[in-house]
């Protein structure tokens, strides 16, 4: 086994698939590629040029959706997180699916973009915009998950799965930002976060990006 992931740290998706290789305990290598200025071979990897990508030995794919669906049915030995049965492995993959298009817009690609990518390249950071997504677009998508986790430790199932994984991850990009989820207005979507935060594989993550938050923070 020879697993390479290719991408950015900081991109919520490189980040899903690195804890799914961490919960499933699969050795990898991550091979740093950026949203822009990518090397034409990896092209061959990713033809629509989006991070991630993944190779396992001569193999090789991308979307992290399904490089993470790959390493269930690939490794189904390992911790398996898409669900126990055909309803859980529907649920866990719709979940999925929100965070990635319903919250990745707001959470990494207005919240996080605006506060901390931009200044890191020299770019104004549009505050408006940011108010509006956190005051106006995702609270309603927050009232829907909390709903949905309900008491529940997890969204689906009684253990971890990918759809807590991906609702962490963009979660953590907020945070990023500055913006904290709150708790006392979702306080059982809130208790979930720090309970996926917490775990290792998580925590194992964070302090490398931290690093580069405060490398990119010196530049602005």
């Amino acid at each position: 086994m020879s697993l390479t992931v290719y991408g950015a740290p900081l991109s919520p998706f490189v980040r899903k698939v690195r804890l799914c290789l961490a919960e499933k305990d699969l050795e990898y290598t991550l091979e740093i590629i950026l949203p822009f200025g990518q090397p034409a071979w990896y092209r061959e990897l990713s033809p629509l040029g989006r991070i991630p990508a993944l190779r396992d030995g001569d193999f090789s794919l991308a979307d992290s959706s399904v490089i993470c669906q790959y390493l269930e049915d690939n490794y189904p030995e390992h911790s398996p997180l898409l669900g126990q049965n055909a309803e859980q492995r529907a649920r866990v993959r719709w979940l999925e699916k929100y965070s990635d298009y319903e919250l990745a817009p707001l959470c990494t690609f207005s919240v996080f973009r605006n506060r901390t990518l931009k200044p890191s390249m020299g770019q104004p950071c549009d505050e408006a915009a940011v108010q509006t997504t956190l005051t106006e677009k995702l609270p309603a998508h927050f009232d829907y998950l909390e709903h949905t986790l309900g008491s529940a430790e997890y969204f689906v199932g009684a253990s971890l799965t990918l759809a807590d994984l991906a609702f962490a991850c963009q979660i953590i990009n907020m945070e990023h930002a500055d913006e904290r989820l709150d708790a006392q207005r979702w306080p059982n979507l809130s208790a979930l976060y720090q309970r996926v935060k917490a775990r290792p594989s998580v925590q194992a993550l964070l302090p490398g990006e931290q690093k580069m938050l405060a490398k990119m923070a010196g530049k602005a």
